[in-house]
């Protein structure tokens, strides 16, 4: 693809981000860029124009911190040190990382995660899960990810053997996003990430995240069906 390919492309995608960040979302925002830009990277942007892009915007990362709301700073700070306001802004990063590290290996078994059922994490069936799962049962975290590792690499599979370069972008966009769902989700519950309002894949409580990733997973099954089994 030429160099005016990436470039409609990138346009097509930072049009809606902006609108979506400007609401203001910044959470969506970057989740939707990051989508679009597996697309363009997996369509064959190389690693040296990746390196000069990403040289290229460090600069601008004193304007965009500028640009945010103060809520956005707040939470890029808490992340960095949420001891700084242990019972406001930092209260769920700690909470759930207690719940994580307490677990142990053994686990401290059903019903008796002190951090949930006293409701130091709250809504915690809809974000904090895998903190949760960590301080009941830590075997079935390293299960999850497991299975997380087995839908990833079987999406990867299914793209890499996909008949057309559409449907093999739309695979390895569509397997890319359940990785980026997954790793925020974790990440955000183990204080590596800032608090968003991502939920962990086909496991936190909610109708529309468990129906568009449903569909996702339809449409990898979809391509995998029609692929051709033997090429041309």
């Amino acid at each position: 693809m030429r160099w005016h390919s990436f470039l409609l492309a990138a346009v097509l995608v930072v049009v809606p981000v902006g609108l979506i960040a400007k609401q203001p979302d910044l959470g969506t925002a970057l989740l939707v860029g990051a989508s679009g830009f597996y697309v363009i990277f997996l369509a064959g942007l190389s690693w040296t124009a990746l390196a000069g892009l990403a040289l290229a915007a460090a600069p601008s990362l004193p304007v965009a911190w500028s640009l945010m709301h103060d809520y956005q700073r707040q939470r890029v700070l808490t992340l960095i040190d949420p001891t700084s306001d242990p019972l406001g802004k930092g209260f769920h990063i700690i909470q759930s990382t207690i719940a994580i590290g307490s677990g142990g290996i053994t686990g401290k078994g059903y019903h008796k995660g002190t951090q949930a059922y006293l409701e130091f994490i709250r809504s915690a069936h809809r974000l904090h899960l895998f903190g949760i799962f960590g301080r009941v049962w830590p075997d079935r975290n390293l299960f999850l990810l497991f299975l997380y590792l087995l839908l990833i690499g079987r999406g990867l599979m299914i793209a890499a053997n996909a008949p057309t370069l559409f449907t093999r972008l739309l695979a390895g966009a569509i397997t890319m996003i359940f990785f980026t769902y997954a790793f925020v989700n974790m990440g955000m519950v183990s204080g590596i990430v800032p608090v968003v309002g991502v939920p962990l894949p086909f496991m936190s409580y909610g109708g529309t995240a468990l129906f568009t990733l449903g569909l996702g997973a339809g449409i990898l099954m979809s391509i995998q069906r029609h692929r051709k089994l033997v090429q041309s």
